[in-house]
């Protein structure tokens, strides 16, 4: 593990590496990118291993939610970098002819990821990829509280990439705080919206730009215009997938009262379909990362009444997926995002009530709708504000490289996926180019004489 007081060192190795301007070379960085790509192909079943060592995530789950979306976000890139790259001209009105204007996207220079614990693999090297693109050098702080997957972060990226360039640097509190200190051409943080607090603190006094993904309590509304069954199929598969450690998981459900008994046992029988009468046993549900986190989400269950679920098992970290009803919008459930497999009902009868009720609280990272009512969706794109909108699934937004995926107020600042990544890893230099010919003075003083053609010209 690198020592707190070779961190400086890094990072000056880095800021003169990226001043040589290899980086920016095109093919350079479409070089890579295929060199990222036939890492992650080849050291498949090693970050598998990690995620199930950290998380207890299955192999499938492991490809579905971190490996594919790397490799498909990966070619986007490659598909698409010449273009992106390319100087973009704008027009010029009269009064500057003859001149011509473009704007040239070209990388912020040395910049810092700090990635969570909940999706280890994908939520470091998904803004990396978009770091790379874009020509910067990068240096990645994954989570301590995923060991496992930060080892082999380490060991994919130090032992072959020039760490002048790409590097990986591992440690605790005072790692990040060191890191923090520093001075970055662009800091991207994934976390919580507490540490987003500190990290943004911190990146002010250096006047630092940011890009902030955090979380918070995803509503999911339920209309009684659904089918109920592929209803309550989307609803569990995206609230207990790691274990409903993801940042855009349904946090809590609104449901229009007339269906609620129906769509309760709907879930209850999927849960069952999915992981069985006990999905402790269950080869396809993970566990909670850690002791911390498991006495916090145990604590949760006091609220309300448990209708399906409850579980726990201390000394594996697991809690089963709960239904907790007879919710008070007070109880401390509904004070912070969940964050773990424990999903508490609440109802309404008009979709204005259920509105009124997320609009009185912090924005979203995500919104869910299920229902066929066209006008319902009109009503809650338009009268809600989110990171997003998903109608009729959850998750799958996230999935969608062509959406810009972030949040609003205390779920996000800024936004990647696809362009939108290279974007945030580039500033948009404006140039204006003007010729010697053609010069009419009429700008320079003296001004005598002159107002009315300034007036003629400029209008």
């Amino acid at each position: 593990m690198l020592q707190l007081d070779s961190i400086e060192t890094v990072i000056k190795q880095q800021n003169d590496f990226f001043l040589l301007g290899e980086t920016q070379s095109l093919d350079f960085r479409k070089q890579q990118l295929r060199h990222l790509k036939k890492l992650i192909i080849n050291n498949e079943s090693q970050i598998s291993e990690a995620l199930y060592k950290d998380l207890g995530k299955c192999n499938f789950e492991s490809y579905l939610s971190e490996i594919s979306l790397i490799k498909k976000e990966i070619n986007n890139m490659l598909n698409n970098l010449r273009k992106w790259s390319k100087s973009r001209y704008v027009f010029t009105a009269i009064e500057q002819f003859p001149a011509r204007a473009f704007i040239q996207p070209q990388p912020k220079g040395v910049v810092l990821i700090i990635s969570p614990w909940n999706y280890p693999i994908s939520l470091a090297i998904m803004p990396l990829i978009g770091a790379i693109a874009a020509g910067n050098c990068a240096i990645i702080k994954p989570s301590e509280l995923s060991p496992n997957t930060s080892n082999i972060l380490e060991k994919i990226i130090n032992n072959n990439f020039d760490n002048r360039y790409l590097k990986v640097i591992q440690g605790g509190k005072e790692t990040s705080e060191k890191l923090l200190k520093e001075k970055w051409d662009h800091i991207f943080f994934t976390g919580s919206p507490s540490i987003g607090k500190i990290v943004m603190e911190a990146a002010a006094k250096q006047l630092t730009p940011v890009t902030l993904e955090l979380g918070g309590k995803s509503p999911c509304i339920v209309d009684k215009n659904i089918n109920i069954q592929e209803t309550a199929k989307r609803i569990v598969w995206g609230k207990f997938l790691n274990a409903g450690q993801s940042c855009i998981a349904p946090d809590y459900l609104l449901v229009n009262r007339s269906i609620k008994p129906q769509l309760i046992e709907a879930i209850s029988q999927t849960i069952k379909e999915f992981y069985g009468k006990d999905p402790s046993k269950s080869t396809d549900y993970g566990r909670i990362i850690n002791e911390y986190h498991f006495k916090r989400l145990s604590s949760l269950l006091t609220s309300g009444k448990i209708i399906i679920g409850g579980k726990i098992i201390p000394e594996e970290n697991y809690i089963s997926p709960t239904i907790i009803d007879n919710i008070s919008p007070d109880f401390p459930i509904m004070e912070d995002e969940i964050f773990g497999p424990i999903l508490p009902i609440l109802d309404y009868d008009e979709l204005e009530e259920a509105l009124n009720f997320i609009n009185k609280r912090p924005k979203p990272l995500a919104i869910y709708l299920f229902s066929n009512d066209k006008n319902q969706e009109k009503i809650v794109i338009r009268n809600t504000r989110s990171g997003g909108v998903s109608i009729n699934d959850t998750l799958m937004q996230y999935a969608v490289l062509t959406l810009p995926f972030g949040g609003i107020g205390k779920s996000g600042i800024g936004c990647y996926h696809g362009k939108y990544s290279f974007d945030t890893f580039s500033h948009y230099k404006s140039v204006l180019k003007r010729s010697f010919w053609l010069e009419t003075n009429l700008r320079f003083p003296p001004y005598k004489g002159k107002f009315k053609w300034l007036k003629f010209i400029l209008g």
